[in-house]
């Protein structure tokens, strides 16, 4: 009993980490550490539901489980952040969640299920975000520009934007109202950018007095 609770427990350990360690590869709100706590405690919750009360009669295994399904969504919650007009954070609240079910899975002895899923979850995180980058085309970046504080002005600049399907994630706006001119910093994305066309038409505008794409 004693090495097939540790053997569960550390199978855990493993499986969270190799999709934990992916996360922190990435700078993301949770990382190596947290996903490991998740998919161990997940399976500490599911030992427990097993052997842990083997002295009453009529027990059900699954509702500490699923207190776990539940209750991983308040964890989860706090990953995703509002930048602008953009959410963050939804992968990796989702690959928590992920990392609670395979610590279900391996407390309750289905080692190949939770293996699986950990493989798989891995090969989305690692290869799906270069697939969309390299076949389905979005483009991201930073714009930076000089423009007058005139009404108006930056509303003509992201309609030009919008004219060639380039979303606004997020914007940062400074005035100088000594020099009458106004600094903004955009993080773009979009498919198919044509970054020298755009950036023409931006500066070919009335009161744009420089314009940058990073």
């Amino acid at each position: 009993m004693e090495i097939t609770l540790l053997l569960r427990l550390v199978v855990a350990t493993l499986f969270g980490a190799l999709i934990g360690l992916e996360r922190e590869q990435h700078g993301r709100p949770a990382g190596l550490r947290t996903h490991i706590l998740v998919s161990l405690g997940s399976c500490l919750v599911m030992l427990i539901s097993l052997y842990g009360f083997t002295g009453i009669q009529s027990r059900d295994p699954a509702r500490l489980a699923a207190q776990v399904v539940s209750g991983i969504g308040f964890l989860g919650a706090g990953t995703i952040l509002r930048e602008g007009t953009s959410v963050r954070g939804l992968t990796t609240a989702a690959s928590l969640w992920v990392v609670a079910g395979i610590g279900l899975a391996v407390g309750s002895g289905f080692y190949l299920a939770a293996g699986v899923t950990t493989i798989i979850a891995v090969l989305v995180l690692v290869f799906l975000d270069d697939f969309g980058k390299k076949f389905i085309g979005r483009q991201m970046g930073r714009i930076q520009a000089t423009l007058a504080d005139q009404p108006g002005t930056l509303a003509a600049f992201c309609q030009v934007l919008g004219k060639h399907g380039v979303s606004i994630t997020s914007i940062n706006l400074e005035i100088e109202e000594e020099k009458e001119k106004a600094l903004i910093s955009l993080q773009v994305k979009g498919h198919n950018i044509a970054k020298e066309k755009i950036i023409a038409e931006l500066s070919a505008l009335p009161d744009i007095f420089s314009v940058k794409w990073e």
